[in-house]
């Protein structure tokens, strides 16, 4: 028997938490809600879920400070859940580490919908370095697997998220090819998110993080335009 995967509510009113955890519940999730952050990082190592919908405006330790520390032992998925719909404030959460972020009052259907997308877009990495399978790209000292949604760079796995990986493969996937910002947000999170630049540029800066230049290629940027995954003859 397959087990049913785990959502975290943290939200600290309790009816939209009731709310939510009903919808979800129809779709065969197991749903936990806790109603602060500090209840949150409790409850995590124990609970261990496989998404984690986390409200901003927590009692105490706020939902940025939950998404900061919880980003410090563990890449599972986040999706923010705000009434703050400035651009500044999406941009903050993406650079701490969610995965997407809704605007309250949000639908339902578009919220079970967001969450069947990003687990579908998870998968944790494999244990160990392996022989590529699947739908990948290979470069000197790197592999991008998006199969099995890993990245092997310099023969060590590395934790990330589904848009950040999917962004270095899409790039990856066309060497020297310049792509703008509109569509690189077309090509990687959809219609929702046109308009919404920025988003595109936090995410170059996380993959920078990680994946440093090699003497064979980088991720270049291309002023005034967009990017490109460049590949050096």
């Amino acid at each position: 028997m397959v087990s049913k995967q785990k959502i975290m509510i943290v939200d600290d009113d309790n009816n939209i938490a009731e709310l939510i955890s009903l919808y979800l519940t129809k779709e065969c999730f197991e749903c936990k809600i806790v109603n602060d952050g500090e209840e949150a990082l409790s409850a995590f190592p124990s609970f261990q879920p496989n998404l984690i919908l986390l409200d901003l405006m927590l009692p105490g330790m706020d939902g940025y400070q939950v998404c900061r520390e919880i980003r410090h032992k563990s890449n599972v998925p986040i999706i923010m859940l705000s009434a703050k719909g400035e651009v500044f404030d999406k941009v903050l959460g993406l650079e701490l580490g969610a995965d997407d972020y809704m605007i309250k009052p949000f639908d339902s259907k578009e919220l079970v919908a967001r969450v069947k997308a990003v687990l579908r877009r998870f998968q944790p990495a494999p244990s160990a370095p392996s022989a590529p399978a699947g739908k990948y790209v290979e470069y000197p000292d790197l592999i991008i697997n998006l199969t099995n949604y890993s990245v092997i760079y310099q023969g060590m796995t590395i934790d990330m998220p589904p848009k950040e990986l999917e962004l270095l493969y899409f790039l990856a996937s066309s060497p020297n090819q310049v792509f703008t910002r509109e569509q690189l947000l077309d090509h990687i999170w959809g219609y929702e998110y046109i308009g919404d630049t920025r988003t595109v540029d936090v995410h170059i800066k996380r993959l920078r993080e990680k994946i440093k230049d090699h003497p064979s290629w980088s991720i270049s940027t291309v002023w005034g335009i967009g990017y490109k995954f460049e590949v050096k003859s």
